[in-house]
């Protein structure tokens, strides 16, 4: 038996295991696949043992022909040597698993397949053919999808305490407004006073004061903030003006020493020249 994994398909929190060209019935194979897939990896090898020790029937559902009853059961056999096999494959996959780091208790069985191998011929007297299977088994580590839901859960509640937050500050900044003023206020009714003016008055600021002031609050806070790359464009703007502050003081430096050697070499025309 040789079994072997790929690499392309033990990504994440899956590990995989192959047996190849196993000397074991492919029908046995196969209804032990049946009866062992999506179940926990401890339960299986518990099961298998049983089986290889004559202390467990399996059920046969799909080859039945010639298959004796038995006790629970309407069809089933003890598929030993079958069952000896993939218990060492699920054993290799489990330490494929403990390699990657996964948890090996808490493991289930995604996929469990058996496929006919090629049969290679005898080379005795009578040429028949012998019994080849492949079988192939990929295991999981169960709680991931928590995990994950979780999380989405956890990011979730966090926006939408951002937004909470966000919501009352904008709220707190705009100026809370008097809506009952005019009933505070006076009116000293004398000659020729028009109420319908009054009254489309009072109309026009109830429209003006219920007019949406959140919105326009909103935009004005995000127009003061600043974007990461306009403050990064900002520095970059400030470090190029003190580089080049900063090299044309040594440039001047530079030609007040240069001058000051001139003058002490009496080369200057200030000075004069000796002849």
């Amino acid at each position: 038996m040789a079994t072997s994994t790929n690499s392309k398909m033990v990504q994440g929190h899956l590990a995989v295991a192959k047996a190849m060209n196993i000397p074991v019935s492919t029908k046995h194979c196969i209804e032990l696949c049946r009866t062992l897939r999506y179940k926990n990896i401890s339960y299986a090898k518990k099961y298998l043992e049983e089986v290889a020790q004559l202390k467990r029937a399996v059920e046969f559902k799909r080859f039945v022909r010639n298959t004796a009853h038995k006790r629970g059961m309407s069809s089933g056999r003890y598929p030993q040597k079958a069952a000896h096999e993939i218990l060492k494959l699920l054993k290799s996959v489990e330490a494929n698993a403990h390699f990657k780091g996964l948890n090996t208790g808490s493991l289930k069985i995604t996929k469990l397949v058996a496929n006919r191998a090629p049969n290679p011929f005898g080379g005795g007297r009578h040429r028949t053919g012998t019994k080849r299977s492949h079988v192939e088994v990929e295991v999981k580590e169960k709680g991931v999808a928590d995990k994950k839901e979780k999380k989405t859960v956890d990011v979730s509640a966090s926006k939408k305490e951002h937004t909470e937050t966000v919501t009352k500050k904008v709220e707190s900044v705009v100026p809370a407004h008097d809506h009952d003023h005019h009933d505070r206020e006076v009116h000293t009714h004398t000659e020729g006073h028009n109420h319908t003016d009054h009254d489309h008055k009072h109309e026009e600021h109830k429209a003006t004061s219920a007019a949406p002031v959140k919105p326009a609050i909103k935009a004005k806070v995000a127009a003061e903030e600043v974007s990461s790359a306009e403050l990064l464009r900002r520095a970059q703007q400030k470090a190029a003006e003190l580089k080049q502050r900063d090299k044309e003081r040594k440039d001047a430096e530079q030609v007040s020493s240069l001058y000051d050697e001139l003058q002490k070499k009496g080369s200057l025309r200030s000075t004069g020249v000796k002849k």
